[in-house]
């Protein structure tokens, strides 16, 4: 397995790192075997969060053992010091550890006051004065926000979405992390499901030495994949730049990439799904998302009481509902004409 330096942290990661929100779907029984498989082929980095239920109990359970083997970044979206040391102890305790590799803030909406003594920034230092932390990063989608972590120097790592499909702007925010010898850890790598082609995705990213993408697993053929590719990095070669050179022309623009921030909905609409159903219905299986089952969840739609909850949380500023109603509009389409 191909290591690289997580920036100033001197954390020696595999350059294919498991992303572990997706096992919050699957049984304890399901995510042991692909957390072990994945321990076994060399994988040593492991991101989870506070905010994903389950998952950091589950790579507790799995792991425990082989802790010390093991380089854990998990996250939390406390909004004070005192809040951010609770959610450091459980994690603590969820994780079956008594440190923890890099605790990020998790998408928090503007940069900490490092001058705050009730902020999170204090509750960073605190947590890693009293031997809890090793290092402390951020995690964002928002550009602007994203730039001014990194531009503070108060952070050891970012975590930002980076893909195929990602601007200039985005790639060199990812090289400004590298000259500031500030760790780069890649989420979103396959834009929420939307580009499947694991190949052109895997090796665009393995082009830059110092970003660790963060690839989220939630079956054990996926991280096989992922396994058979660490093992023989595909080269980026005519035929894998013209499969995201297709990519970035379907999926150009305003599109939700189902980071879920959104949820939950009030009335139940499956929001980080519905947002992107005209997308899936072409990009994946259509008989997964046309059966009564989702027929009846795409109707929830109209339902829909424009509470501004999902648009006013969305960190790609995307008209949420105005979204759903023309992804609503376009799947009865679909369904009339199939």
């Amino acid at each position: 397995m191909e290591t690289t330096i997580l920036g100033r942290t001197g954390l020696r990661v595999s350059r294919t790192s498991f992303g572990a929100l997706p096992i919050q779907r699957v049984s304890f029984a399901e995510a042991r075997t692909i957390l072990r498989k994945a321990y076994g082929s060399g994988i040593n980095f492991f991101d989870t969060a506070r905010g994903y239920s389950d998952s950091e109990e589950k790579m507790g359970a799995a792991l425990a053992d082989v802790r010390h083997d093991l380089i854990i970044a998990t996250k939390t979206h406390a909004a004070t010091k005192n809040d951010l040391l609770d959610h450091v102890q459980t994690s603590l305790k969820n994780l079956r550890t008594d440190y923890i590799d890099i605790l990020q803030l998790h998408n928090p909406s503007q940069v900490p006051n490092p001058e705050d003594p009730d902020g999170l920034f204090a509750g960073l230092e605190e947590a890693k004065r009293r031997g809890w932390i090793r290092f402390f990063g951020i995690t964002n989608h928002r550009l602007p926000i994203a730039q001014e972590a990194v531009r503070s120097g108060l952070f050891d790592t970012l975590q930002f979405p980076l893909s195929v499909l990602s601007s200039d702007e985005d790639l060199q925010l990812a090289q400004e992390c590298s000259e500031r010898e500030i760790g780069f850890i890649a989420m979103k790598a396959l834009s929420g499901g939307l580009v499947t082609n694991a190949r052109a995705a895997f090796a665009f990213l393995r082009q830059h030495p110092h970003i660790v993408p963060i690839w989220g697993i939630q079956r054990e053929s996926e991280l096989d994949e992922f396994i058979d590719l660490e093992a023989k990095p595909p080269v980026l070669d005519e035929s894998l730049q013209k499969s995201i050179a297709l990519d970035r022309k379907e999926l150009s623009g305003s599109f939700c990439r189902g980071c879920g921030y959104c949820m939950p909905c009030p009335v139940g609409i499956p929001i980080s799904m519905a947002a992107r159903i005209s997308l899936l219905l072409r990009r994946a299986p259509e008989q997964n998302f046309v059966t009564p089952e989702w027929q009846d969840k795409m109707r929830l739609i109209n339902d829909c009481t424009q509470c501004g909850q999902c648009k006013a949380q969305c960190p790609y500023d995307l008209d949420t509902p105005e979204l759903l109603k023309a992804e609503l509009e376009k799947y009865e389409a679909a369904l009339a004409g199939s």
